[in-house]
């Protein structure tokens, strides 16, 4: 049975982990995994093979929470690169960078935002491919 692969991504205050080879998993494991997600109210989307947990969470506490969960996995930490300083002027996230977001907040402006900043929020929902 084919091991998880987790790349880990870090933003201000979440998480996001990519499981690239997510269709080999057997359906147990997925479900190990679904039932991981929803215990910390994190967001699983099957379309992006991935998940964002809204907490603060290092890659080295990451790697801790797995293994005292008895969950093995392949993982690596994906840095975010960022070339402009490009920062929410509104909202609950005021002040952090579009690359900082989480996914699910990112998915609800996308439908609920029209302002000024929608050419920066359609980047970036364009570089996560969401």
């Amino acid at each position: 049975m084919p091991r998880p692969q987790f790349l880990f991504t870090q933003f201000q205050n979440s998480y996001k982990v990519e499981i690239p080879n997510l269709e080999s998993l057997s359906v147990e494991q997925i479900q190990e995994l679904q039932k991981f997600v929803e215990q910390r109210k994190g967001l699983f989307d099957f379309e992006t093979y991935s998940f964002v947990i809204q907490k603060r969470l290092d890659f080295g506490g990451f790697i801790k929470l797995l293994k005292s969960l008895g969950i093995e996995a392949d993982i690596q930490e994906k840095f975010i690169e960022t070339k402009r300083v490009d920062r929410v002027s509104f909202g609950q996230y005021k002040g952090l960078l579009f690359t900082e977001l989480p996914d699910s907040y990112l998915l609800w402006l996308k439908n609920n935002y029209h302002g000024y900043q929608r050419k920066l929020l359609e980047k970036e929902l364009k570089r996560r491919n969401l």
